[in-house]
């Protein structure tokens, strides 16, 4: 229920016309990571419900929504990253927009996490 409250609130943060859209389901998501560090750059796949491993952090894909097609494409997913090497772990949980990653985004020293977009077919 609370995922879903923050969805409501998110789309009502970016706009009237966005809470007036119909919103489809996805069943993955890409997401771009950056370590900051090294430079590198990469474009990651992930299902819902799926957690993958990005440099040190633990990814969680929860839910990733979109916008129907023929409207002004927004997508947003939610997210939990955890850092076995911190504490606490959990770095970050809460919905991220593809449109506006600076609304919530991933605050780590080394790591930048974005959502890219909503996607279906994701294959492992």
């Amino acid at each position: 229920m609370a995922k879903f409250l923050g969805a409501v609130a998110l789309l009502f943060g970016l706009g009237g016309m966005a809470a007036a859209q119909a919103v489809q389901l996805s069943d993955g998501a890409t997401l771009r990571a950056l370590d900051k560090i090294t430079g590198s750059l990469a474009d990651i796949n992930i299902k819902i419900g799926q957690t993958m491993q990005i440099g040190r952090l633990h990814v969680k894909l929860d839910d990733c929504r979109y916008t129907a097609e023929g409207e002004a494409q927004i997508a947003y997913a939610y997210l939990e990253i955890d850092d076995p090497g911190r504490e606490p772990a959990r770095v970050f949980a809460g919905w991220m927009s593809a449109d506006s990653p600076a609304l919530n985004p991933l605050d780590h020293p080394r790591y930048d996490v974005w959502l890219i977009r909503c996607i279906s077919g994701v294959t492992e």
